[in-house]
């Protein structure tokens, strides 16, 4: 299964959309995105192309009723940490990870978002994957269930 793994759009919806677009024509079955959406208007534009959405909140979602209107529309949420299994993967959520955190034990894989770099690095048998920001352009990760496998896209033309 595909899954299309975003963060750190603070606002940006002509961005969010052009890889909602991408998402929709390569069979993406979920979206997570790792906080910083900034507005419920961001939120509603990953929405309308009829993915389910898997998120949590980061430093900058501030807008009153934006943590309500998350956690009434999206598939899974929390807006701390977001752990939830999908197509046989422990996937955990968050927005920034901090060092020697107990709370990854069991997990596949581990998406964060916050420094609006994109990396990827394994860390005690534990893959830790940050897309990059949104809002720097048309940044993403698919991750493929399979074989617990990312590949990183990087300013992508629109």
């Amino acid at each position: 299964m595909k899954i299309l793994i975003i963060s750190d759009s603070h606002g940006h919806i002509t961005n969010l959309k052009a890889v909602m677009e991408i998402a929709k024509k390569a069979d993406i079955k979920a979206v997570i995105h790792c906080g910083d959406w900034d507005n419920a208007l961001s939120v509603e534009a990953v929405l309308s192309f009829g993915i389910p959405l898997y998120t949590v909140m980061g430093n900058a979602d501030v807008e009153e009723g934006l943590e309500e209107y998350i956690k009434f529309n999206v598939e899974r949420f929390d807006p701390n940490f977001l752990k939830f299994e999908i197509d046989g993967r422990k996937i955990g959520v968050i927005h920034k990870v901090k060092k020697n955190d107990w709370k990854f034990d069991g997990l596949d894989i581990v998406f964060s978002g916050h420094y609006h770099s994109s990396e990827a690095k394994m860390i005690n048998f534990l893959k830790f994957v940050r897309p990059g920001a949104i809002l720097n352009g048309i940044n993403f990760v698919v991750y493929e269930t399979t074989n617990n496998e990312v590949e990183f896209v990087k300013d992508v033309e629109i």
